[in-house]
């Protein structure tokens, strides 16, 4: 038996849900009458799906519409048809039994039949949509309701957030709140826009605060219990729960809390990478520059910075690695214009990855929302994820077997061009990555079947990758997709990737299955740029289908190069032929390590280093000549980040973003 909340109901009326035989559920609503036995009426009936335990958790009627969420013992979570004013099957004025009062008569003297007897008349309702074992076997603990989502919880040590389209579920994120924390039973919303996680640690009842990521209320209570009630006001917290069959109450006053934030930290580690996805237009406001952030503290940020108010404000926090984030990638488009700005503000897909061999690929929408305090909402809809171990960790007889380096990370990512619907049959897009145990991968991507796969892979470089780019050459014989990675050992090395990219495509669409990782072909050429590692790395094409690739190394170095592509008649990789132009080096460009270039336009360079100075470059003839050098605030510099902005004279101002110990951002 269960309580479900129904949204339209007289206050004297409860919606009760009856698990019965072979996994039949029954929908009454019950209606008190003071001096008189309730009034029971049977609304509906609905099938749950086969399993050993087959009974419903709990369950909540949507306010979109006419439908029925329940969570079963199983771990699903199932979508039920119900009419907006169904029309009772039979009624009576007792329990189900047909009991209508203490002595089984109704104050008028007559006993009133069950209104059980003539429930064949009601039609058995099967799910609308089914997620099937969702929060794993130990069941689901609440579902709620609010605003446009639906959030989910169970004994998984997750919560999941929903939202129904077209009678149909469909996962967006899943959240853990805490390590330890595996028994979650309830999830409540505050008024001043918390989230609040109750649930049970080891042998502590806890309220756990989303927004402080702290625990606002612990009871050394046993942990467990599945009889249990909690309350709060700002006078007073009450816990109640069943043990042994005694009923135990637990009350303490409010306490002040004498905790005061004086400046919000956006991570509790340095900041590894950062990228800009745009600016967001608001009516009323300035447009503010959105960025993603990724961190040692195993979290990605997605923040609105105001260039007015020099304020940084978090507005998504993804938290689904198990080890530090080093590397982020966007597949476009962002929005409707060059900056992104317009009415459906900035939509693209994120893709992070780092430690334990993890990445994680998001879709983020970001609008205006003049109501919020950051003027900016972002959705955000997990589409898929892919560890090189998880094949592994599911053999039963892996205890036998070798499993892959578990300290491979990525070290740098970079999203294939030119691979969308458009080009290709199937809207598949293509993912590279550098990786600390000596390979280059690249990774298919189907977002609409949340699908992520290794495709192909190569250890041509026997020592750990640092960088990786991509990009797509176009002109009258055809089109390459192109790729250069480089290593600790200093150099670079460029790929045609086209002939890989083709194939696997072909074999992507025709495949039931997942298939094994191709070889990527040898690279077509290879440069010795440094005499150490590659630490920053950036391609950008100029006139006349050739492209200017910089690079800047530990030893404080910078190297540039002059590419250009030739294709010969033929479609295969051989047909492609690069050649170096010309090629400059400034030895001792910083006193540090160079973790940062852009190549801002053929004749203009952008380099940072962790000696704190932001370097602009002039390159020609005669090489690399400094133009200017700007001291920043940001320690033991990690990445940066530029974009340009027009000016109303027609000109463009250039910006860009550091991140490392702290973030900033410089025009």
């Amino acid at each position: 038996l269960g309580w479900a909340p129904r949204p339209g109901l007289p206050p004297a009326t409860a919606a009760l849900l009856a698990s019965g035989p072979d996994g039949e559920m029954l929908w009454l609503d019950v209606t008190h009458r003071p001096g008189q036995a309730p009034r029971v009426q049977l609304r509906g009936r609905y099938q749950l799906p086969p399993c050993k335990q087959r009974w419903h958790t709990c369950a909540t009627f949507l306010p979109q519409g006419p439908l029925l969420l329940c969570g079963d013992r199983r771990g699903s979570l199932l979508l039920f048809p119900c009419g907006s004013s169904p029309e009772p099957a039979a009624e009576s004025t007792g329990i189900a039994n047909g009991s209508a009062s203490p002595a089984g008569e109704d104050p008028g003297g007559e006993s009133q039949p069950s209104c059980l007897v003539h429930k064949e008349a009601l039609p058995l309702e099967s799910p609308l949509s089914m997620l099937f074992g969702l929060h794993g076997k130990t069941g689901v603990t609440s579902v709620t309701c609010h605003g446009d989502y639906v959030y989910s919880t169970g004994r998984d040590g997750v919560y999941r957030q929903l939202r129904v389209q077209g009678q149909q579920l469909e996962v967006l994120r899943k959240h853990r709140p805490c390590k330890g924390l595996q028994w979650i039973e309830e999830l409540r919303f505050t008024p001043d826009g918390d989230l609040l996680v109750l649930g049970f640690h080891a042998d502590n009842f806890v309220v756990w605060s989303t927004r402080t990521g702290e625990n606002l209320h612990c009871v050394p209570c046993g942990g467990g219990h599945r009889s249990w009630s909690y309350c709060s006001s700002p006078e007073a917290e009450a816990f109640t729960f069943i043990k042994s069959g005694d009923v135990m109450l637990h009350l303490r006053a409010a306490e002040p809390r004498e905790q005061q934030v004086l400046l919000p930290s956006l991570h509790g580690r340095e900041i590894t990478c950062v990228r800009r996805l745009g600016a967001v237009g608001v009516p009323g406001h300035a447009a503010l520059n959105v960025f993603v952030t990724g961190s040692e503290d195993t979290t990605a940020c997605v923040l609105a910075l105001s260039e007015g108010s020099r304020a940084a404000v978090p507005l998504v926090w993804l938290s689904d690695h198990i080890s530090s984030v080093r590397a982020l990638a966007l597949a476009g488009p962002v929005g409707p214009g060059h900056e992104g700005i317009g009415d459906q503000g900035l939509s693209t897909l994120l893709f992070s990855a780092g430690g334990r061999a993890q990445i994680e690929c998001y879709r983020l929408l970001c609008t205006g929302d003049p109501a919020s305090e950051s003027t900016v909402a972002c959705q955000v809809i997990h589409v898929a994820s892919h560890r090189l171990d998880e094949h592994w960790e599911r053999k039963k007889n892996r205890h036998k077997l070798v499993k892959m380096d578990p300290e491979t990370r990525y070290m740098s990512l970079s999203v294939v061009p030119g691979t969308s619907s458009e080009q290709l049959p199937t809207p598949w897009r293509f993912l590279a990555a550098a990786c600390s145990d000596g390979s280059v991968r690249v990774f298919g991507v189907l977002e609409a079947t949340r699908k992520l796969l290794l495709v192909a892979e190569s250890f041509h470089h026997q020592r750990c990758v640092l960088k990786v780019e991509a990009f797509l050459h176009e002109q009258a014989g055809g089109q390459r997709h192109l790729l250069c990675s480089a290593a600790t050992d200093g150099t670079i090395a460029f790929w045609d990737i086209t002939g890989t990219i083709t194939e696997v495509t072909d074999t992507l669409c025709r495949a039931e299955r997942d298939t094994q990782p191709q070889a990527l072909a040898a690279p077509l050429l290879t440069v010795t740029a440094h005499s150490c590692g590659v630490n920053s790395l950036h391609v950008r094409p100029v006139p006349e289908g050739r492209y200017l690739v910089a690079s800047g190394s530990d030893d404080g170095s910078i190297h540039v190069c002059l590419l250009e592509v030739a294709l010969g008649g033929g479609e295969e990789t051989a047909g492609t032929c690069l050649r170096v132009l010309e090629r400059a080096a400034r030895p001792c460009a910083h006193a540090a390590h160079v973790t940062g270039v852009r190549v801002l336009r053929p004749d203009l360079l952008l380099s940072a280093s962790v000696d704190q100075r932001l370097t602009l470059w002039r390159w020609g003839l005669g090489g690399l000549d400094v133009l200017s050098t700007t001291f920043f605030h940001v320690p033991d510099l990690a990445e940066l980040d530029c974009w340009e902005v027009a000016e109303p004279g027609g000109g463009l101002r250039y910006h860009c973003v550091l991140c490392g110990q702290g973030l900033e951002m410089l025009q």
